[in-house]
């Protein structure tokens, strides 16, 4: 299976309130030993744990991941610059190209939603 190298290929993410490590992996197309790296580099990655260190994923932090994936491996960041263009991102110096992809991941992700929702003819 080829690992997709843009998040417009990888899958919408469901309507849940938590996912889990694994569920996350699919979602993102990133291992799990990976995204617990990841939240030991990246301050802005804090999944909620529960018994017995068991990490939920939120909405938030799934979309965080796939920012993360998308400037590792998209962009060529290496972790210590993605981690600081993740700090200016939150001090809200995104640049305009970032909202506009933002903004197209939501729209396919909602036409995505639409499909499932409209009745079929």
């Amino acid at each position: 299976m080829l690992e997709p190298s843009h998040n417009s290929e990888l899958p919408a993410i469901p309507g849940k309130r938590y996912f889990t490590i694994g569920e996350v992996s699919e979602l993102c197309a990133v291992k799990p030993h990976v995204l617990r790296y990841w939240e030991q580099e990246f301050p802005q990655l804090k999944p909620v744990k529960r018994r017995g260190n068991r990490r939920y994923y939120q909405r938030d932090d799934v979309l965080t991941i796939r920012q993360i994936r998308t400037l590792l491996y998209d962009q060529g960041y290496t972790i210590g610059g993605a981690r600081q263009r993740m700090t200016d991102e939150g001090e809200g110096t995104s640049t305009p190209a970032q909202a506009d992809a933002m903004i197209k991941e939501t729209i396919e992700e909602l036409e995505e939603l639409l499909k499932v929702l409209s009745p079929s003819k």
